[in-house]
């Protein structure tokens, strides 16, 4: 059991969620988008937000500041977060204005938002789930695409609520969180995502 719960992890780790709502995006915009526009965004967001993030991890790592990719203090969180933070300032500043795609801007506004937000609370000794608000951000985002663009998509988005149950099953059958720390970081992701809902639904 210990096994499955560590690959639900591994498989649903926050460092691909900007890739995968962006992929999410382009799968369910009804909205013609040429080539030009989908790898314009995927290809950049993909090696700022997967790519670098793992490279940098390795180098906090061989520095000694991080010891697990799980990030088990609050300490250890800072560094990735704080990254992370700035590579999706950088998307919103830099890629999507050369791409722009509304809904994209106002879904990496989010999850800006929710990286500020947990980064916060890292200061005030609080560790949120990671995992949680990313799912949490996915999760929100797939309802306001379905509303936006009035698409039936009740079936993945209650798949998406069960990964989500299962996910968060994880975190507390691992220990990698407290059940406050879990639902913190769900309610972090999804508001986050409502937030911007009024500037583009």
């Amino acid at each position: 059991m210990k096994g499955f719960f560590k690959a639900i992890s591994y498989i649903f780790h926050p460092l691909f969620v900007p890739i995968a709502g962006t992929l999410m995006y382009f799968i369910i915009t009804p909205k013609y988008s040429p080539l030009k526009l989908q790898s314009g965004n995927i290809l950049p967001i993909f090696i700022l937000t997967v790519i670098i993030p793992i490279i940098c991890f390795l180098i906090l790592k061989n520095l000694g500041l991080v010891h697990s990719q799980f990030l088990p203090t609050t300490k250890e969180r800072k560094y990735p977060l704080a990254i992370q933070s700035i590579l999706l300032l950088m998307i919103i500043l830099k890629v999507i204005p050369n791409n722009y795609t509304m809904e994209l801007h106002y879904f990496f506004l989010g999850l800006f938002s929710a990286s500020m937000a947990i980064l916060f609370l890292l200061f005030l000794d609080f560790k949120s789930s990671l995992h949680l608000a990313g799912i949490g951000s996915l999760v929100m985002f797939m309802i306001a695409l379905s509303i936006h663009f009035e698409i039936n998509l009740i079936v993945a988005i209650s798949v998406a609520t069960l990964i989500t149950g299962i996910l968060a099953t994880s975190m507390l059958y691992l220990k990698a969180h407290t059940a406050s720390e879990v639902l913190i970081g769900l309610i972090i992701g999804a508001i986050s995502q409502l937030l911007t809902l009024k500037f583009w639904l």
